[in-house]
């Protein structure tokens, strides 16, 4: 079950018009495809998650989850523009025999859901039972169900909109102006600009959780305290986390094509004229504390597909919760997919 990674020597062209010389995707799959290949469940990752989606979605994938190894043959593609094993800033040029770093072309919402077909097919699927995301990758859903709408049989949305919201891009925007300030960030070195993602992430987690989250957790006893506060002490632990584990250019990339998501973007119809013409049944879900990508997202999209069904869950981790209770929404998720 470890991770694969599929190798396109074919040019893959961007929707913006640039050509990568070639195509490098790393994916995990766990299960059996059925006899009657009827059981692909795919799960499109958010923005600094991978394709381990067992491994960060515990509780929801693997045995006895609602998406089960035994029952599904389950797919998850680390996206393009990533630092997992996809083509992104730390992959080589082939042009060049050099990594890309700063020089890896803006990429899309789009163009992530394009590579996903490319493994799709070689991976030798017609059909997708379910096509599932949360935030980011819900973004993915929707371009890709809009791109292969009789290939998909049932989604599954959380905490995600159809399109980045003025909210989303004030957020990003931030979390760049912090990595830019890192003098190191112009560096064609794979550590470049990691002061500036440690701050990223702290502006980040802000918005992946809330203030009652806060204040029940990381609320210091001590009342005589003048500095060294738990709060702080979470913040900089979240920030040294990621830069171990992920990379200041990715993040600066994946978060313009967050950006960049709308999927009335060059087409001929609004949002949702748009979403009214999917017509699988869709399960949507939204945290009731989430401040990133709020319930009236997931509304808007229940309001306009064709078999939209919402489900709102009472948590207080707010965008995380997506990541958290799983419990809740596996009991859901199971419903759903018995319909």
């Amino acid at each position: 079950m470890g991770v694969h990674v599929f190798h396109s020597n074919t040019p893959f062209e961007l929707e913006s018009g640039d050509i990568l010389p070639d195509l490098r995707i790393a994916y995990h799959t766990y299960g059996t495809l059925s006899a009657d290949r009827n059981n692909v469940v795919w799960v499109c990752h958010a923005l600094t998650a991978n394709a381990d989606v067992a491994n960060w979605w515990p509780g929801l994938v693997g045995t006895g989850g609602a998406i089960d190894p035994a029952r599904h043959f389950i797919v998850c593609a680390n996206i393009l523009g990533s630092c997992y094993g996809s083509s992104g800033p730390l992959s080589v040029n082939p042009f060049t025999g050099k990594p890309w770093y700063h020089s890896f072309p803006a990429v899309t919402i789009r163009d992530m859901v394009k590579a996903h077909i490319l493994l799709r097919q070689h991976l030798g699927i017609e059909q997708i039972a379910l096509l599932a995301g949360g935030s980011m990758g819900g973004y993915q859903v929707l371009e890709w169900a809009l791109t292969e709408t009789s290939r998909i049989e049932k989604l599954f949305l959380l905490c995600t909109g159809a399109a980045e919201s003025a909210w989303g891009i004030a957020i990003h925007t931030a979390q760049r102006l912090a990595i830019a300030a890192d003098n190191s960030w112009q560096e064609n070195t794979e550590n470049a600009g990691a002061k500036g993602l440690k701050a990223a992430r702290a502006i980040g987690m802000l918005t992946y959780r809330n203030y009652q989250t806060f204040v029940r957790t990381q609320t210091d006893p001590d009342k005589e305290k003048t500095d060294h506060f738990r709060a702080s002490s979470y913040i900089e632990y979240q920030g040294e986390k990621l830069v171990k584990r992920f990379n200041a250019q990715s993040y600066w990339l994946l978060s313009k094509a967050m950006d960049s998501h709308n999927i009335a973007r060059s087409r001929k119809a609004d949002a949702a004229s748009l979403l009214a013409t999917l017509p699988q049944p869709s399960l949507l879900m939204g945290i009731t504390s989430d401040i990133l990508c709020p319930p009236e997202e997931q509304l808007f999209l229940a309001r306009h597909l064709q078999d939209g069904r919402y489900y709102e869950i009472d948590s207080s981790y707010g965008h995380d919760g997506f990541l958290i209770e799983h419990e809740k929404i596996g009991a859901i998720l199971t419903t759903f997919l018995q319909d």
